[in-house]
């Protein structure tokens, strides 16, 4: 249970940094089976960049149909101008993503549980609905940066309640690409929703087609308005969607993984442009563990 001081914390600063949130045996069971999904990964014409200083890389397809399933991407300097990998596969992933935490056991276990439903429950979730789950690898040398972005713009719900959980799986430092928040910057004027990125879908049933929306003109904040957050392996850092953060790019040696939730509150409306949806197939579920009624394995 949270206390009454990281509650004003998280109301003041729009953030939380819980170190030792995950023990060594969760966190090298995660790392294990993330190397293991990269291992089986077998790249094709249909493998994907992934990058968020140039999104025309990103295949709209691909992100698409990573909703209900688990998929890799690769780094944006990770190939050459031929689609050729520059570096070893097991180095050039950017991301697996989007329903880790639904199709795959050892992440199913530890994005499930009664210390995350708690802890959404202090946080002001009634009907926590966990949308998405990644494992972000931030590879030695060319991890690419994440520019300033708020996660709401990827789940944007009537009122806004999207949290993120961030676990960092291995330390995460400022020489490989700690994250950096801006102290306070899910309130006051500059709270607002900067962009929406949405999925459009036109009426006459071509390919849908994902665009970024400018939504306001507020700038993003300079690195001395910033803070960063250097943590060690097993720290959960929790932050609201409006909160705007980025991390730089990673040149050092030494990888900086880390896996991400993002979790909606179910009494508000989930909009329908948002670029992620469930099908009936697998509809959304909540933090606290409860095996699926029916199996959900990767496909």
């Amino acid at each position: 249970m949270l206390s009454p001081t990281q509650i004003e914390t998280w109301h003041r600063d729009g953030f939380l940094v819980l170190p030792g949130f995950k023990h060594a045996d969760e966190l090298a069971a995660a790392c294990r089976r993330a190397h293991e999904i990269v291992a089986a990964f077998e790249p094709g014409a249909h493998s994907s960049r992934f990058s968020t200083r140039d999104r025309s890389q990103l295949s709209d397809a691909a992100l698409l149909a990573s909703a209900e399933a688990v998929h890799c991407f690769f780094e944006e300097e990770a190939l050459d101008d031929a689609g050729r990998l520059r570096v070893p596969k097991a180095l050039s992933i950017n991301k697996i993503g989007h329903a880790l935490h639904d199709r795959d056991p050892v992440f199913d276990a530890f994005s499930h549980g009664p210390a995350l439903a708690e802890l959404a429950a202090d946080l002001g979730l009634e009907q926590p609905q966990v949308w998405q789950s990644q494992v972000i690898f931030k590879q030695p040398h060319i991890g690419g940066e994440v520019g300033w972005h708020q996660d709401a713009s990827f789940f944007v719900t009537t009122p806004q309640t999207v949290i993120t959980l961030w676990f960092a799986l291995e330390d995460a430092t400022l020489d490989n690409g700690c994250l950096w928040v801006q102290p306070g910057g899910h309130r006051g004027p500059g709270s607002v929703l900067r962009e929406q990125y949405a999925c459009e879908r036109p009426a006459d049933g071509s390919a849908p087609r994902l665009v970024m929306r400018a939504l306001d003109s507020t700038p993003w904040p300079t690195t001395d308005e910033a803070r960063p957050l250097p943590v060690a392996a097993g720290t959960l850092v929790v932050f609201p969607g409006l909160l705007p953060h980025y991390s730089p790019p990673n040149r050092s040696p030494k990888s900086r993984l880390a896996y991400t939730l993002h979790v909606t509150d179910g009494t508000a409306v989930y909009a329908a442009e948002n670029w992620l949806q469930r099908s009936a197939r697998l509809p959304v579920r909540g933090l606290a563990y409860l095996p699926a009624l029916t199996p959900r394995a990767m496909p």
